[in-house]
């Protein structure tokens, strides 16, 4: 049993910063891959980055390389998503996910067993 809980987000600035984390509970933490994804209003969900354990990387979407990095403590159980240099079409809700099972493509939300509620991003021109 895990779960995953996010926390920050709010409303920035074009270009402006925000740091977005995510608190997880469960054994084997340092095992998951963790991701986020967003959804924006009228969209689908999309990936938008993650630590993977099965492939030892992180990877990111096109739309955010360059300017969003991941990265996670093991210790604390958590990930951040420091978004920098942010774009009105960044706004969105921001999930945080765990994969424990190593199957599927860690750009594939239906991969994920544990997610998060959601976190509002609003950034305006």
């Amino acid at each position: 049993q895990g779960q995953v809980e996010e926390s920050g987000g709010g409303m920035a600035q074009a270009g402006d910063s925000l740091k977005l984390t995510c608190s997880a509970v469960g054994r084997f933490f340092r095992t998951w891959t963790m991701a986020w994804f967003r959804q924006a209003p009228g969209k689908e969900r999309e990936f938008v980055a993650c630590d993977s354990w099965r492939n030892g990387g992180t990877f990111y979407a096109d739309s955010v390389k360059g300017r969003f990095t991941i990265s996670r403590d093991n210790n604390e159980r958590t990930v951040v998503l420091h978004m920098n240099s942010l774009l009105p079409e960044d706004t969105a809700v921001y999930y945080c996910a765990a994969a424990v099972l190593t199957r599927g493509s860690d750009y594939d939300w239906d991969n994920y067993e544990y997610r998060g509620q959601g976190t509002q991003v609003i950034v305006s021109s």
